[in-house]
């Protein structure tokens, strides 16, 4: 291999040239965006070592679609991400774009 040269998959293409072949930059950035949201939910409801079960009873959202939204399997609604988040000491927040 030449030293500027990438190394080539099995498959031929690396997932982000797929990924950029298949998405449009916009669909990315949502995808992006989903899956850090969820990810500061599910850290902060380790954190406060609380299961899926007790976070149920805390903000009355079912267990088996808290465990969809952390699998990644559905997109939740803003109001049901914000129900979730309030029992864990957190919320959502609009902030300017780094561009």
């Amino acid at each position: 291999m030449k030293p500027n040269e990438k190394p080539v998959s099995p498959i031929g293409h690396s997932w982000e040239e797929v990924e950029h072949e298949l998405y449009t930059p916009e669909e990315i950035a949502a995808s992006d965006l989903r899956v850090a949201i969820i990810g500061e939910l599910i850290k902060a409801r380790q954190e406060r070592g609380i299961s899926q079960k007790k976070l149920e009873e805390l903000s009355g959202v079912k267990q088996p679609i808290i465990a969809r939204m952390e699998r990644g399997s559905t997109s939740p609604q803003i109001d049901t991400v914000l129900t979730v988040l309030a029992p864990l000491g957190k919320t959502l927040a609009v902030v300017p774009l780094d561009r």
